[in-house]
């Protein structure tokens, strides 16, 4: 049986898709944030329960063709500004650049970098006193608190500086040595001529580089001691996949959120959807998308946490607010996140030790939950505990009732993540939202309604939807150099030099020349901005071009897998559903009733039903308002639409 595992790997949960012959089945586990190998082979043990109907890691090792891999870690860890003490090393040129940089964003220049900045004279470099000074910047930043550093120059002259200072210290500070200080040179990540997006991309990848860098190598060497035939592809946020080894951290960046965007396009596809926006709501954040006529937001130049950086980065904003989000009372008012509990210790009610209140404590108050099915029956869930914890953060400090903090906490939940929607999409009356994640659904009425929003879709697998989006992904490697020349043979010679790094990288990840597309274009710097020009096979250096004040050559080798699907799914009401079961729930205006609730896995094609009722599977439960009415379409999702 040929069979496929994707993995996505959140802040509290990590969700494992098995695609095969047969169809697709899902599981879940909880992220380990301590040791993210950790959760990645106990979801691989799962999947082989799933699979086989008892655990057995070694078999499905040995007979999965494709592991692939995406993670919100970079997304959570900027989120929450988690990660090592930077320092940056600038030349003396650039002082003016550091207020440039910190007006980008200020409270994220702070966490990243602060004041830890120095500065090089790049025309002394070639002097006797060069090492002299290369040593004092490094001492100078290491001795104020900097575990890493960043060298980004300015000038035309910036990578031959940057390689004078990497010379300079690999002398005095050999990377065998173990207090040798990481250093990341910026123009080995990017040839941007733009010097603030340069720094950024370096800053943030350097940000990122860490915790990244020891989960996927102790997973790849837990992997090899299986002997599994094929490597681990890590999924990327410009949508494709690529091995460990040729993998940058800053392309992690919502590798995650990414894959659900993927999932977006080809479930807008599927059923006519021209303007679909989608709310993917995890543990930490809520990751927000649009998609319009088939295609998803991304820009050349792309952005974290709103910051420009140097590489095409899908348009996917993160609000930190998500299942396990920390609410809390400010000012008499109910504020959310961007701090979360996580996987550990969580909410309070998974009875781990969490003590603060969190949207998932509320919703379990508020009997949207059944306490023992939750999770699919495999974590029991601890009310005490959750009523505990709203009640210290949430109730007492507003001087209000249970239920009246429960109802106030689910509306400051769906306003906050409407806000952010109308903040980052454009609403139309013909938009869609998806919602998906393990908490998206659950809420996702309510935030359609105060968005304006009045058709929302659950897909079946919402809650391992970015898991199910990445399985379709196309492997790729790319490339950028700056070009010496404006000519035709500084052309060639830089093609042939990138056709021989895509030949080497394409083959380690097991692809033929010939196999696979190369695709170049050239980005140049001119009067009218920054433009893209493709470019053709034996093509000459475009004359249009001659002026340009600096030039850079892409190039991208990619195989494609992705398999194109020309359906059309139908949302035909045929029957009425039958409730599975009813669940006294918390209801504005009306206290606590009885309500019907349905099982998308007993459902049949074609059934419908009116709110206010509760919808659930294994991993999901979504809470259908009066007013609102769902049928399930003829793949097995879910369409809900607002009445009148």
């Amino acid at each position: 049986m040929a069979f496929q595992i994707n993995i996505d790997n959140g802040g509290t949960l990590t969700d494992v898709c098995i695609m095969s012959d047969s169809g697709v089945q899902k599981t879940k586990v909880l992220t380990t944030p301590y040791d993210l190998s950790k959760c990645f082979f106990e979801g691989l043990t799962k999947a082989s329960e799933v699979v086989y109907g008892a655990a057995d890691v070694k078999r499905l090792l040995e007979e999965v063709d494709l592991i692939r891999y995406s993670t919100t870690q970079g997304t959570n860890a900027i989120c929450e500004r988690k990660g090592p003490k930077l320092g940056l090393v600038l030349d003396t040129g650039s002082e003016d650049l550091v207020a440039a940089l910190r007006a980008h964003d200020p409270e994220v220049y702070e966490a990243l970098i602060g004041d830890r900045v120095a500065f090089v004279d790049t025309a002394a470099l070639d002097g006797e006193d060069a090492e002299v000074d290369a040593v004092k910047v490094i001492n100078q930043l290491t001795a104020m608190g900097a575990n890493r550093l960043v060298v980004c120059f300015g000038g035309e002259g910036f990578h031959a500086a940057e390689n004078c200072v990497k010379k300079i210290a690999l002398r005095k500070y050999p990377r065998h040595l173990l207090g040798a200080v990481p250093i990341l040179y910026a123009s080995d990540l990017t040839t941007d001529a733009n010097p603030d997006r340069r720094v950024w991309s370096a800053v943030i990848n350097s940000f990122l580089h860490p915790s990244m860098e020891a989960f996927l190598y102790n997973a790849e060497n837990r992997l090899r001691a299986y002997r599994t035939k094929n490597p681990l592809l890590i999924f990327r946020n410009d949508g494709d996949a690529s091995r460990v080894a040729k993998t940058v951290a800053i392309k992690t960046y919502s590798s995650g959120p990414r894959g659900g965007m993927e999932g977006v396009k080809t479930f807008a596809s599927l059923y006519g959807f021209r303007d679909t926006v989608s709310i993917d709501v995890g543990g930490t954040t809520t990751d927000i998308g649009q998609c319009t006529e088939g295609k998803v937001a991304e820009i050349r130049r792309g952005h974290v946490e709103g910051i420009s950086v140097s590489f095409p980065l899908c348009e996917i904003m993160s609000a930190g607010a998500g299942g396990s989000s920390i609410f809390k009372v400010k000012d008499g008012k109910i504020a959310i996140g961007p701090e979360s509990v996580g996987a550990l210790p969580g909410p309070a009610c998974f009875g781990r030790g969490g003590k603060e209140a969190t949207i998932t404590d509320a919703s379990l108050l508020s009997g949207l939950f059944d306490p023992v099915s939750y999770f699919g029956g495999g974590m029991g869930l601890d009310l005490a505990r959750a009523e505990a914890a709203v009640r210290a953060n949430i109730a007492d400090p507003l001087g209000v009732d249970l239920d009246t903090a429960l109802i106030a906490m689910s509306d400051a939940f769906e306003a906050k993540v409407a806000d952010e929607l109308h903040r980052y999409t454009k609403i139309s009356p013909d938009t869609v939202m998806m919602a998906f994640g393990g908490a998206g659904p659950l809420n996702a009425c309510g935030v359609a309604e105060k968005a304006g929003i009045s058709r929302v879709a659950v897909p079946a697998m919402a809650a391992v939807f970015s898991a199910y989006g990445i399985g379709s992904c196309d492997v790729s490697q790319r490339y950028a150099v700056s070009l010496a020349g404006h000519d035709t043979a500084s052309l060639n010679a830089a093609l042939e030099t990138l056709k021989t790094k895509a030949a080497r990288d394409m083959y380690a990840e097991g692809f033929e020349p010939g196999s696979y597309a190369i695709l170049t274009q050239i980005v140049a710097q001119t009067a009218a901005g920054e433009v893209s020009h493709p470019l053709t096979e034996g093509a000459e250096f475009p004359a249009e071009l001659a002026g340009a004040s600096a030039l850079e050559l892409e190039m991208s080798a990619v195989k494609s897998l992705r398999l194109d699907d020309s359906r059309h799914i139908a949302v035909t009401p045929r029957a009425a559903a039958t409730a599975t079961d009813t669940r006294t729930v918390l209801v504005p205006g009306q206290g606590r009733i009885a309500l019907p609730v349905y099982s998308l896995g007993e459902m049949a094609k074609g059934d419908f039903a009116k709110g206010p009722a509760i919808l659930e599977e294994d991993y999901f439960t979504a809470r259908v308002p009066a007013g609102w009415a769902f049928v399930v379409s003829d793949a097995g999702d879910v369409i809900l639409d607002r009445e009148g």
